[in-house]
């Protein structure tokens, strides 16, 4: 049977629909990405203007930026899309059976009954967590229950248990970036160091958003984070939740690995953005619980809805719009809080509010009841 003219013409503009609803996505995620690498230069810009008046700082300058704008930016992406597929493959030992994961006979290593699983957000480059987020979640984890424990030290940016260090093929690449991001001299270079690794982790959370690639990385991330459970004893009949707070660009892959964590550990997993950037693109269906902890001074994560335009009202169809007319979204909004720095949520001035935002809602979704699912 022939195909008609009309049905022929009709493909081809969706295929044209598709294309450019894909261009837009990825315009918006590169339009946050340049607004927060400027917002983050402005620092190194004004602390080393006066060396750049000398022509030698502008030379070198100009041949570090020219080599991240036409080297080090498309490599960096290339490797961030092909390590997941290369291990996807087996050929970097393969995928762990998760069959394998949480044996029925090994008893539970404690009491805990629900386990917090920190994400950070795109500045993180290796397992251990700054000062100032090493302090925030010094102050969550005197706030929750003794029958609640906290993970920390997750790298959601990289597929092995390291950091960007110790990457399989490419960690004498990011020793040197980091080592010329703490000891040169010019701040600049400094900046620009910090801008391939923020490029990589800004590029994963592109990944986790697409519906085409985002599945594969988010299975692998969340498999890391059901292992790395498995390590401290959790077992699924002990358990009853996980919950995964997701600060900035880790608020993606909290959500991007929330419904697949679930299938997994066999426990009811809920989602706790913190300044989130996300798209709403991950499968949600059998998520109940998603809360938002909000800052009234936050431009990064109003951006970043506006570059996800799935989780806009206009389009009732999005994955983030659906989920919505079947559940609750809890927000808690904190007043005068940005994104990062002194007014940030891991800022002394905001840290307490924000803690004490997360332990409100870990109380008010203790009382559901939890999964129903064949173990």
């Amino acid at each position: 049977m022939t195909r008609s003219p009309f049905s022929e013409t009709a493909a081809a503009v969706q295929h044209q629909r598709r294309r450019l609803r894909g261009g837009r996505r990825w315009l918006g995620v590169a339009l946050v990405c340049v607004v927060m690498l400027g917002l983050l230069g402005l620092t190194a810009v004004r602390r080393d203007a006066a060396s750049l008046l000398q022509p030698e700082s502008w030379l070198e300058l100009l041949t570090w930026f020219g080599c991240v704008v036409g080297v080090v930016v498309p490599l960096v992406g290339v490797y961030s899309v092909m390590v997941d597929f290369v291990f996807w493959e087996g050929w970097m030992h393969g995928l762990p059976d998760p069959s394998r994961l949480f044996a029925t006979g090994a008893e539970a290593a404690g009491q805990h009954h629900h386990y917090v699983v920190y994400l950070d957000g795109i500045h993180q480059s290796e397992e251990s967590h700054p000062p100032r987020v090493s302090d925030f979640l010094g102050c969550l984890e005197e706030s929750i229950t003794d029958d609640t424990i906290l993970v920390k030290g997750i790298e959601a940016y990289t597929i092995t248990n390291t950091g960007l260090r110790s990457t399989t093929f490419a960690g004498w690449f990011w020793q040197r970036l980091f080592a010329l991001q703490e000891h040169h001299p010019n701040g600049l270079i400094r900046f620009i160091c910090a801008f391939c690794v923020q490029a990589n982790n800004v590029i994963k959370v592109g990944i986790s958003s697409d519906r085409r690639y985002g599945p594969v990385m988010n299975y692998e991330l969340a498999l890391k984070i059901a292992r790395r459970l498995d390590s401290i004893g959790f077992r699924p009949q002990h358990a009853s939740r996980i919950v995964l707070v997701g600060y900035s660009g880790g608020g993606e892959m909290a959500i991007g690995t929330a419904e697949i964590l679930q299938q997994l550990c066999r426990v009811r997993v809920q989602v706790i953005t913190v300044c989130g950037v996300f798209s709403g693109n991950g499968a949600l269906e059998s998520v109940n619980d998603v809360a938002m902890v909000l800052g009234s001074r936050d431009p990064v994560a109003a951006l970043g809805r506006i570059a996800y335009p799935g989780r806009l009202p206009l389009l009732p169809l999005s994955n983030w719009n659906r989920w919505q007319r079947h559940h609750s979204l809890q927000r808690y909004t904190i007043e005068g809080m940005s994104h990062n720095g002194s007014s940030g949520p891991f800022s002394t001035a905001y840290r307490g509010a924000v803690v004490e935002a997360i332990c409100r809602e870990l109380e008010r979704s203790a009382l559901i009841p939890p999964l129903t699912t064949p173990r």
